[in-house]
């Protein structure tokens, strides 16, 4: 059967089309988001951790809408843009009296994934206030760790989804582009990490490092139902050499091409050249990312 229209790696013959204007007369009142929910429901249109994946549905629905291709009722309701409407975080107060210690007396240090809690704001506030790039919300699937010692906030880290086309990374997986397609979910990027100014600790960023390597797969598998098998950062190196990444045993895999998602010339960098880090967090991490299910 012919295919109508190919969305998100999902194929969409015109049988799916006239199940969707069959839908659609179905529930003359239903709006648009409901009609989605229940289309998701209908092809088990579903995440890694069972949740309906009502927005990528929509946005297939309004494309077919916008070809001509069905009819969608009107919009009812027109949220804001949750990006260009978001206001920079609020600053909360925290104790900022120096810290110099050695590693060994702050033990034991405390990993909190703080998203969704009502310690997020504290995180949020922290890398507004004295990360160098601010606070950033991730997009797709993301989680952020704080970092404890002795009830004081050291460390922020923000994790999001990886991009979907990395050369050099691609090239150390060694993956075709059907298994990057399928696994790319089991890989996360390191968007930022934040040592707080008053910590003054001997190889604290590094040791930092390693423990958020140790838990945050088991922290993924319970917010989005997957494990992670691989992480990978971007350093700047005008800025940093990446030590503490170097020290922690992740792998320098190359440069990125500058020139970002959306060029479509392909003329030279548009944007800061980074370099790529990569960090396996188990040992057949290849052929996991490498299988494909047919």
């Amino acid at each position: 059967m012919e295919t109508v229209t190919t969305y998100r790696h999902r194929q969409i013959r015109e049988a799916d089309v006239d199940f969707i204007r069959q839908l659609i007369a179905r529930h003359p009142e239903a709006s648009r988001r409901r009609l989605s929910e229940k289309l998701c429901q209908a092809w088990n249109w579903v995440q890694p951790n069972g949740e309906l994946c009502g927005q990528v549905c929509r946005s297939l629905m309004l494309a077919l809408h916008r070809a001509g291709r069905i009819e969608l009722p009107p919009v009812r309701f027109v949220p804001q843009n949750p990006i260009a409407e978001r206001r920079k975080p609020r600053p909360i107060p925290v104790d900022t009296t120096p810290l110099t210690a050695t590693l060994e007396q702050i033990q034991p240090l405390e990993f909190r994934q703080v998203r969704r809690t009502p310690q997020e704001a504290l995180f949020n506030s922290l890398m507004e206030q004295y990360h160098y790039l601010g606070h950033v919300q991730p997009i797709g699937e993301n989680l952020k760790i704080l970092v404890y010692a002795q009830q004081r906030p050291l460390a922020c880290l923000a994790w999001s989804s990886a991009p979907r086309h990395l050369a050099s990374r691609d090239g150390f997986i060694g993956w075709s582009a059907a298994a990057r397609r399928q696994n790319l979910r089991y890989l996360a990027a390191n968007i930022r990490f934040l040592v707080l100014p008053w910590l003054s600790i001997r190889h604290a960023a590094s040791h930092i490092l390693a423990g958020v390597a140790r838990r945050l797969s088991g922290e993924w598998q319970v917010v989005y139902g997957h494990p992670l098998y691989f992480l990978e950062t971007f350093i700047d190196p005008q800025r940093f050499r990446g030590t503490c990444y170097r020290a922690a045993n992740w792998i320098v895999l190359g440069s990125t091409t500058g020139r970002g998602k959306d060029d479509i010339h392909h003329r030279g960098p548009n944007r800061p050249i980074k370099q790529v880090l990569g960090y396996p967090l188990c040992p057949d991490f290849r052929r996991r990312l490498q299988e494909v299910q047919l």
